[in-house]
């Protein structure tokens, strides 16, 4: 700073600045004198993106149609070099400002040159086109550049942590530790902006045309049965907590009970969750709900939404969405997410494999409920060899409990197996025959019941496409948008711990297929529902069902399927006794579905302030301690364990 001082003189007649700002400011002049700065009155404002603001542009908009007007910009200093020029930032982006070479230049040099990079500024200057051939064709503004008349500098910065740069290599958690830093950097700024305009859209969309009506809902609630883990808020009754809802599920079938018809939000919702790539302890739902609406209808509202809030520069959405069973998905591919972009389906070659006197396929298919799968690797024998192929075949061993066979094809056409002479000539052309395999395929073999060698090769086929990414093999084009409904899933799967016990497989008020229903009372483990998901490029963007409306019929689910506490839903099951019209909805995942669109590894790259790995605000330090004074209104009382 006294650097700076010794060359910069502290102006207090920069009064005007000084009443817009409402800070103390150094304004830098050549000559030490108060510069005027341009109002909205004596300049027409060219961009709303300069409304209300004492700048007249913004520095990523200026193009040669503005050549010769003079213009006020404000932005960060991106670079400087050899007192010739600078480069400012903004929000929009770029300009190249030009110290000119008189006195005037020579005083601008002096007070521009110990004024640290990311200090705040504000030029004023003539629009001038670049001389021939010295155009930058990387800039929006590469046509043009300021010449500077007037510099202020508005607030000076401190040495940063790292480069302002998208192409300076930084640790995630140096980010989010400095994420006001991080939002200045151009991907971060258009994934933000993206969101925002994609949000705007939808609210057009949903309440403009379709009559929907945004309804804020508590996040102050109470704890509810099933489901992942929830925050509770300890209160200063002794004893009782809020808890802050994993989403708006029960008011907004409240909403449909009260009359209201169609209701969204954008809704935050909580899960006391560990963090993944995918997942935030909170996070943002484009919460939907309908009344008087069939699960084809809710399926087309969101494709419409989702064409019409599409950014134009990803492509085009097809009309309507391919749809998918779960039982197909689950056959074909593994999973109930399926990523369509690349082929390797799963195909059954039970019937080929019968015959074959191995054991562990005769003990597979001794089985009611025993097959032989297989996928078919193309170029796989080329590129998946050796330890390579053991370590991806011994992670699914280690994962799934699942053996899994690797045969390969020959350049020449030949089969090499651990089948050896079990492998005959006529089953190996039975095989050609029903996976397609050709010369230098991979073909994987699973043996056992349907559901554990489907998952298992449903997990293999997504870790082999990752192998042969990493090894140059282009299969999931990033800039190719596939998206999937996926419908008829159980309304009820094992419980893990107890898989004699049942758990929704969505949520309790997902209302059984119609076709089902007699089964909740005989064999509800074999119950469709009426629960849709949303898959894109592999990833569940969005889920919904129709809803349970009927009183009676949701306290069967919970009380006696499900064997869950009703009284705590006490008041949901006197609203559906209270004339409950017939609605569901859906949920989309904004955060993931953004981070898709965008190409993010991490849904935490389309929030603004994130939390870690381990749920923890970098920036603040949150969560942190409470001292036993403040805890104790709370009747709460820290204790080792």
């Amino acid at each position: 700073m006294m650097a700076l001082r010794s060359g910069v003189k502290l102006l207090l007649g920069c009064g005007l600045l000084q009443r817009r700002l409402g800070i103390r400011t150094l304004c830098l002049t050549p000559r030490g004198n108060a510069a005027s700065v341009t109002t909205s009155h004596e300049t027409p404002r060219t961009s709303d993106l300069s409304s209300f603001a004492f700048r007249s542009h913004t520095c990523g908009e200026l193009r040669p149609a503005h050549v010769g007007q003079e213009v006020t910009l404000c932005g960060w200093l991106q670079y400087q070099r050899q007192d010739m020029f600078l480069v400012l930032r903004d929000f929009h982006g770029l300009i190249q400002v030009i110290l000119p070479s008189d006195e005037v230049g020579s005083g601008l040099k002096e007070t521009l040159s110990a004024v640290p990079l990311e200090s705040v500024l504000m030029v004023t200057g003539t629009v001038i086109p670049r001389p021939s051939g010295q155009e930058n064709l990387n800039m929006s503004t590469g046509a043009v550049e300021v010449q500077a008349k007037e510099v202020h500098v508005l607030n000076i910065s401190r040495k940063l942590p790292f480069e302002i740069k998208d192409s300076v290599k930084k640790s995630e958690s140096l980010r989010m530790q400095y994420r006001y830093l991080d939002i200045r950097s151009a991907q971060l700024q258009y994934n933000l902006r993206l969101r925002s305009r994609m949000v705007m859209k939808m609210r057009e969309y949903l309440c403009n045309q379709h009559g929907f009506v945004d309804v804020e809902t508590p996040t102050l609630f109470k704890r509810t049965p099933g489901g992942a883990k929830e925050f509770l808020v300890p209160t200063q009754e002794p004893g009782k907590f809020y808890s802050l809802p994993q989403s708006p599920q029960q008011f907004k079938q409240l909403l449909m009970v009260g009359g209201l018809d169609r209701y969204f939000q954008v809704a935050r919702c909580y899960r006391d969750e560990g963090s993944r790539p995918d997942r935030q302890p909170e996070f943002t739902q484009v919460d939907i709900e309908m009344s008087f609406v069939e699960q084809p209808g809710i399926q087309k509202l969101i494709e419409g939404l989702l064409r019409y809030s599409w950014p134009e520069e990803k492509g085009t959405l097809p009309d309507p969405f391919p749809v998918m069973t779960y039982a197909e998905a689950m056959n074909s591919y593994g999973v109930d997410k399926p990523d369509t972009r690349f082929q390797m389906k799963i195909t059954d070659v039970t019937a080929q494999m019968r015959n074959m006197s191995v054991g562990f396929v005769q003990d597979a298919l001794s089985k009611s409920s025993g097959c032989v799968k297989a996928i078919t690797v193309p170029g796989g024998a080329i590129y998946l060899k050796g330890k390579a192929l053991d370590s991806i075949l011994r992670m699914i061993r280690e994962q799934h409990e699942q053996d899994v066979m690797a045969v390969v094809v020959r350049s020449d056409g030949s089969w090499k197996s651990p089948l050896g002479k079990n492998l005959s000539e006529e089953l190996q052309k039975a095989l050609t025959g029903a996976t397609g395999a050709k010369a230098e395929d991979l073909v994987l073999l699973a043996a056992g019941s349907r559901d554990a060698a489907c998952s298992a090769l449903g997990k293999l086929r997504l870790e082999i496409a990752s192998r042969l990414e990493e090894s140059g093999v282009p299969l999931r084009d990033p800039n190719a948008f596939h998206f999937l409904w996926v419908v008829d899933f159980p309304l009820f799967l094992p419980k893990e711990e107890n898989p004699e016990e049942l758990e929704s497989a969505h949520h309790p008020f997902t209302a059984p297929h119609p076709e089902d229903t007699e089964l909740l009372y005989t064999d509800p483990a074999k119950v469709r529902g009426q629960h849709y998901d949303l898959v894109l490029n592999g990833n569940e963007v969005g889920g919904g069902s129709i809803r349970i409306h009927n009183s009676e019929l949701q306290r069967l689910v919970l009380q006696d399927i499900l064997k869950e506490d009703v009284s705590l839903l006490s008041h949901l099951l006197q609203a559906l006794e209270s004339g409950a019209p017939p609605h569901g909805g859906i949920a989309l995942g904004l955060d993931r579905l953004l981070s898709i669109i965008v190409g993010a590894l991490s849904i935490r790259d389309v929030i603004a302030f994130p939390k870690s790995f381990r749920g923890h605000d970098l920036m603040s330090n949150a969560p942190d301690y409470v001292s036993a004074e403040d805890l104790r209104s709370y009747h709460i009382q820290v204790t080792s364990k």
